[in-house]
């Protein structure tokens, strides 16, 4: 006699598409934008291109640095620092669904 497994545990099928409930877009009034994780540097810093052409040295914040992993390649949201330009915060990083929604709606 074959056992079923527990609804709660069995296992979605591969062809539907997790419903993305909200996608956090970049406020222009706080000055975010788009970036690019390119380099791992330590330390908490990251090297990341801006979607405004400029290649920034990303700071961690602690507040997503407890629950966040990122790794190069990922898409993220900085602020730019108003008195060095060439430095910002990261505060948002965007998991495989979210990116794919971004590409889909020409966001990226």
């Amino acid at each position: 006699m074959r056992r079923l497994a527990h609804p709660s545990r069995r296992k979605s099928s591969s062809n539907e598409a997790p419903a993305i409930v909200r996608v956090r877009l970049p406020n222009k009034r706080n000055r975010e934008i788009f970036a690019t994780a390119e380099l791992m540097l330590g330390a908490n810093h990251i090297r990341v291109r801006c979607f405004d052409g400029i290649t920034r040295t990303g700071r961690i914040k602690g507040k997503i640095k407890k629950r966040v992993w990122i790794r190069e390649g990922d898409i993220l949201i900085v602020v730019p620092w108003d008195f060095q330009d060439e430095k910002a915060d990261i505060i948002y990083r965007y998991t495989r669904p979210q990116v794919e929604w971004l590409q889909r709606n020409n966001y990226l």
